[in-house]
């Protein structure tokens, strides 16, 4: 993939580009046909990715257009992505307003790559009637999405059935496991601590499965594109100071310095960092859905109740 520095482009001129990566490349890093693989998949954000690659196993090539520590709403497509694109059998998008970059890549990259949506398989919840699109926060839907790329791989390539039904299977089950155990982990948690704070509105999920209530956000917003005012932040210091929150739990891929301050003013702690919209570098506690999610509830059980409660999960 491209590693030079990131330039943003008008909409004509990046169709030009993208176009011109395809025509001149063939192919990005990640992209084409690897080793012993019957299917090219691509995946737009690298949560999506890590469950296609859980399903897929050796038998298909998975690249993931959106690296680890990357923010899928200011994302700015880059030419090698359009490459990949042409090169796909199979596109496997998060959906909602996350990755709606990927309808111009995709006119530009051309190919006839089939695309699932896998926000269309899952139970989906809305904040002010915006579909929240952060709908993996809630391992359930991560066990229906598993099954839409499972059945979306097996269409592509028939032959693989056996295998992305037992990889499927096994993965499932430990999606289940993950799902009961954070359960547990947040249960520890008194019930008049479980206040939630963060840098967006990316946990709601995760709130609504394990009885958490979001008390608000540093960028009031879905999207991390959307800047807090100066009364946003004052209103949210108040509601911090009268609400009696434990802390603030900043996201692992963005600077806390405003959670920082906020939390200096409202006399609450900083909690663990979180892992909400993209998944870590490999070797990081995030690198993948799994890892990420216990992460996550280990981290809002310990900042919730001051440190009393610590969890334990398996694997």
């Amino acid at each position: 993939m491209y590693s030079g520095p990131l330039v943003r482009f008008s909409p004509p001129a990046a169709a030009v580009l993208l176009a011109a990566a395809v025509s001149v490349t063939g192919c990005g890093d990640g992209g084409g046909r690897t080793g012993d693989a019957s299917v090219n998949v691509v995946a737009t954000t690298t949560q999506v990715a890590d469950l296609v690659r859980n399903v897929a196993g050796d038998r298909a090539s998975v690249d993931s257009i959106l690296r680890p520590n990357s923010d899928p709403h200011e994302y700015e497509p880059r030419p090698s992505d359009a490459a990949a694109l042409s090169d796909a059998d199979l596109v496997f998008r998060s959906g909602g307003d996350l990755d709606e970059w990927l309808d111009d890549v995709v006119d530009s990259a051309g190919g006839d790559a089939e695309q699932v949506t896998l926000i269309d398989s899952v139970e989906t919840r809305a904040e002010e009637d915006e579909t929240d699109p952060h709908w993996w926060q809630d391992p359930r839907n991560a066990i229906l999405a598993v099954a839409a790329i499972r059945d979306a791989l097996i269409e592509a390539d028939p032959d693989g059935r056996a295998g992305y039904e037992r990889r499927a299977a096994a993965y499932t089950a430990e999606l289940r496991r993950l799902d009961s155990e954070a359960a547990r982990c947040i249960e520890e948690i008194p019930a008049d601590k479980r206040k939630l704070v963060t840098t967006h509105d990316a946990l709601g999920y995760f709130a609504d499965r394990y009885g958490i209530e979001v008390i608000g956000a540093v960028i009031p917003s879905l999207s991390t594109q959307a800047q807090p005012s100066a009364k946003d932040v004052g209103e949210l210091v108040e509601q911090i100071k009268s609400e009696g929150v434990e802390a603030i739990f900043p996201e692992a891929s963005l600077s806390k310095k405003l959670e920082d301050a906020i939390s200096r003013e409202a006399g609450a702690e900083v909690g663990g960092q979180l892992w909400a919209d993209t998944l870590g570098p490999e070797g990081s506690s995030g690198a993948t859905y799994v890892e990420a999610t216990r992460v996550n509830a280990r981290a809002l059980a310990e900042g919730m109740s001051g440190g009393s409660v610590s969890c334990s999960f398996s694997g």
